[in-house]
């Protein structure tokens, strides 16, 4: 089920198809199209390498999925399809520019030929334009011009095409509570389910999963939680979603918010914000064991000491009776200790009365914390660790905190 803050926000203007704007019909589970992301292509035979000297993961080693053929496959999905990658670039100084979603569309030689028929392990690709490659980015919509220059400018002579192709492709998210899974599989849950009794008609799981063009839903690459992402021809509804499964973004971002995910420049101060104190290790945004890329020097450095005393976490808005408060608070709203007054952090994304900051968890953590808004102290402030943090992310704070 819905969160209840959820529910409160479920009426959403109308956009050019009849939006989700009730309870769901599927219990915790909901699909959007994401505004706020836009679609970039990087394509030419060094695509791939020139990505991976910029980014902070690698994504050269992420082999295709080992995932078992189907039963009845859909024409033109791939038979294994790789993974997508989730990167950033930073600047020198090894601080935050921008976060990419990066797809590897499968080469012609793993598409299903019109028969339907797997081709053999081992095929050869089929052509020039199979071996130009290509690698596909959804990226912040808002920041998307100034990417691509930024990109362009570190081409130099790399053989690589990099173009905005927003007007032909859409990002989409697939999430809930039902969507959540822990299972390694790629496959959407959903698709698992259908069938007559307890088995499992492979045909209709085929089709579920992916279209007619190739493409499909694959696992969101940060947390299991987060449930499903993919890029989706413009003119196309992607595979599970129907007319009246279409939410508003708003619902993805307060899934987000109350998992402590930040997403794009607007949430991620660009320039500015340390790539590890947002959690980027434990979103699988950062490969440890790659080479070189730009601003490695301060990620491997602040990771080898060991201790980030300042991370972003989810966040609740309550009154002094502990009832929540909507819209009370703006991003850029400060964190103070109501006991010492000092600052704890910076509010950096709000929504009714949830919110994401970056605040320093000895005192956010804390046993009897009192933490409230400087300019408003009539909000408090209810720090929440997602359940989805490694132990080690705390174990100080905590030891500290029981010595005291």
């Amino acid at each position: 089920m819905l969160l209840p803050l959820a529910r409160r926000l479920l009426r959403g203007p109308p956009r050019r198809r009849l939006l989700h704007t009730g309870p769901p019909a599927g219990p915790g589970v909901l699909a959007c199209r994401l505004a706020s992301r836009a679609v970039v292509r990087f394509r030419g035979p060094e695509a791939a390498r020139f990505l991976n000297s910029l980014l902070t993961n690698d994504l050269l080693s992420h082999a295709p999925s080992s995932e078992p053929a189907r039963y009845a496959p859909t024409p033109n999905v791939p038979a294994r399809a790789p993974p997508p990658v989730y990167a950033a670039l930073l600047t020198p100084q090894g601080r935050f520019l921008y976060d990419l979603v990066l797809y590897r569309p499968a080469p012609r030689s793993q598409m299903l030929d019109r028969t339907g028929s797997a081709p053999e392990t081992g095929e050869k690709p089929g052509g020039a334009e199979e071996e130009e490659g290509e690698v596909l980015a959804d990226v912040d919509a808002a920041e998307v011009d100034d990417l691509l220059a930024c990109f362009k400018r570190y081409r130099l002579r790399s053989k690589v095409e990099i173009d905005n192709v927003s007007e032909e492709f859409l990002c989409w998210q697939r999430f809930g509570t039902d969507v959540a899974h822990a299972a390694p599989s790629t496959q959407e849950p959903e698709a698992q389910s259908i069938g007559w009794g307890q088995g499992t008609d492979h045909a209709a799981e085929s089709s579920a999963q992916g279209n007619g063009h190739g493409w499909q839903w694959l696992k969101d690459p940060r947390l299991d939680i987060l449930g499903y992402r993919g890029i989706f021809p413009a003119d196309t509804i992607p595979p599970l979603v129907e007319a009246d499964k279409e939410a508003d973004e708003r619902h993805y971002l307060l899934w987000r918010i109350e998992n402590g995910v930040a997403e794009g420049s607007t949430e991620i101060p660009k320039g500015e914000a340390i790539p590890l104190e947002y959690n980027f290790a434990g979103l699988n945004a950062i490969s440890f064991e790659k080479g070189c890329y730009i601003g490695q020097e301060l990620i491997a450095r602040t990771h080898h000491r060991g201790v980030i005393r300042k991370r972003l976490i989810p966040l609740k808005f309550v009154d002094e009776n502990d009832k929540e408060v909507e819209q009370a608070v703006a991003p850029g709203s400060d964190v103070v200790d109501e006991v010492s007054g000092k600052k704890v952090g910076t509010v950096s994304t709000a929504l009714g009365s949830r919110g994401m900051g970056l605040l320093r968890l000895d005192e956010a953590l804390k046993q009897n914390s009192s933490l409230a808004i400087s300019d408003n102290r009539d909000v408090r402030v209810r720090a929440i660790k997602p359940d989805w943090w490694p132990v080690e992310w705390t174990q100080v704070v905590e030891q500290q905190s029981a010595a005291a």
